[in-house]
């Protein structure tokens, strides 16, 4: 048997066995004006998931796509780094509330417990963090872990696994 991605889990309904998956996916990045289109391509992708945690190094735009996100989503205000204020709360078009989040400044778990994280990751609206890897584990299960690579000619990789 072959499969298309790497092996998550097995179970049984009824007498027969399940196999599941995970299916790695990516989205290339091509230049600051590639952007609009990448942030297209990833909403249309992801389906409804609401917690998008990206991991990057200093630099490599996590900021600036979730700018693009924020644009694409219909967000009027200007879109920037919480890097000092942790985060930013935006209106999108449709009139929900989505959370942007920079957890560089944590230092320590019960920080983010002092802002509430809980209420907001738990809220049903979009959350999209930076640095969540200081608070990774407060992250519910059904986070989406999408990783920017950034490429030897700049190009980025967007890449998670379903």
């Amino acid at each position: 048997m072959t499969s298309c991605g790497k092996f998550v889990k097995d179970f049984y309904y009824g007498n027969i066995k399940l196999l599941i998956y995970s299916m790695k996916q990516e989205i290339i990045i091509n230049g600051i004006e590639d952007l609009e289109r990448a942030a297209q391509e990833f909403i249309s992708r992801i389906g409804n998931r609401k917690l998008l945690a990206f991991f990057a190094p200093m630099g490599a735009g996590k900021t600036t796509f979730t700018a693009a996100l924020c644009k694409v989503l219909g967000v009027k205000d200007p879109v920037c780094s919480p890097t000092f204020t942790i985060i930013n709360e935006y209106e999108r078009g449709n009139g929900e509330p989505m959370y942007h989040f920079d957890f560089y400044r944590i230092s320590k778990l019960a920080e983010a417990a002092e802002i509430g994280i809980e209420d907001y990751l738990y809220s049903g609206y979009l959350c999209i963090m930076e640095w969540p890897e200081n608070v990774n584990e407060l992250l519910p299960d059904e986070t989406l872990r999408i990783n920017i690579t950034v490429n030897p000619d700049m190009t980025r990789t967007l890449s998670w696994e379903e």
